[in-house]
């Protein structure tokens, strides 16, 4: 507060969005579109293109669902524990997520997005078609599960680099 009694405007730092005081308690300006004794009109306003971004670990969930062909043919008794996966991946979309769906639906919509499936699949399919066709083609415990966590690490990367593109597109 300046010494001529005029009201102290605080302002948050851009990261710091979490700690923001309530507009209209005591002590704190009133947000524009809003009444100062704290009955606030609805305001829409548009999230940053930053508080869309899906976080690394979600995508964790798509890596292992791309690597179960292999986890399947490595360790066939483990379909109960990727269906158990499937049952999480979708609880926590739609709690944790609910907010960040959209970007997710804008995704799925988007043609970049089909040209990555197509691709991933493009890639495990022509993949162990190769190397069959060469000779190599993966028959042991070992071999499915290094091709397992490999699919699931370029899905993961793909996925997340997809995400920064759109995001960046958005953020224009």
């Amino acid at each position: 507060m300046s010494s001529t009694g005029t009201e102290l405007t605080v302002q948050a730092a851009p990261a710091d969005r979490t700690r923001q005081a309530e507009p209209g308690t005591p002590g704190t300006p009133a947000a524009p579109g809003s009444r100062a004794d704290g009955a606030d009109q609805a305001v829409a306003t548009p999230p940053a293109a930053a508080d869309l971004r899906i976080p690394l670990w979600f995508f964790c969930f798509e890596g292992a669902l791309a690597g179960a062909f292999d986890v399947l043919k490595a360790f066939p008794a483990a379909w109960p524990v990727l269906v158990l996966l499937i049952a999480v991946n979708i609880t926590v979309s739609l709690t944790m997520m609910r907010g960040r769906l959209k970007l997710a639906k804008a995704l799925w919509r988007g043609k970049e997005t089909r040209k990555i499936v197509i691709g991933l699949l493009v890639l495990r399919l022509g993949s162990h078609l190769a190397l069959k066709a060469v000779g190599l083609g993966i028959t042991s415990t070992l071999g499915h599960l290094v091709f397992a966590l490999v699919m699931s690490g370029v899905t993961v990367a793909v996925l997340a680099f997809s995400q920064r593109m759109a995001l960046r597109a958005l953020a224009r």
